[in-house]
């Protein structure tokens, strides 16, 4: 059997970084699609899906050292459910209304969008980073 999912969105904080006991670097990312549509009642809603993204070894690196708040990525992987409901992962938020974030174990991030920041450079890396193409980012 086989699974895949690809999302495409923009990530809602930067990516963190840390390494497995024995040295496999992980990122963690928190991506965001959303999507619109009109209501029988004629009103526009907004919808906005959460995917909690791991991406391990020298690709988690780039994602940490390149990937910025708000910047698009693609990412593709496999969904990996709650081991207890086989669903996604369900939580209670601080405002006391339930939420629920899918978890996907990303086989490939692709840098795809670039949101500007405040210094001038892209939120892809330092300024002078925006110089730089795709072909330029390491992958493994």
């Amino acid at each position: 059997m086989y699974q895949r999912i690809t999302v495409v969105g923009n990530l809602g904080k930067d990516p963190e970084l840390r390494y497995t006991p024995n040295g496999t670097p992980v990122a963690n990312l928190s991506v965001a699609t959303n999507s619109s549509y009109t209501n029988q009642q004629g009103e526009q809603v907004k919808e906005t899906t959460w995917f909690r993204v791991s991406v391990f070894g020298k690709q988690a690196e780039s994602c940490s050292q390149y990937l910025t708040k708000g910047r698009q990525v693609l990412v593709e992987g496999r969904l990996k459910p709650d081991p207890n409901t086989g669903g996604p992962r369900v939580f209670t938020r601080q405002d006391g209304t339930a939420g629920a974030a899918f978890e996907i174990t990303a086989t490939t991030v692709r840098f795809i969008g670039g949101a500007n920041r405040t210094d001038g450079a892209t939120a892809g890396g330092p300024v002078g980073a925006h110089d730089m193409s795709e072909e330029d980012i390491p992958f493994e």
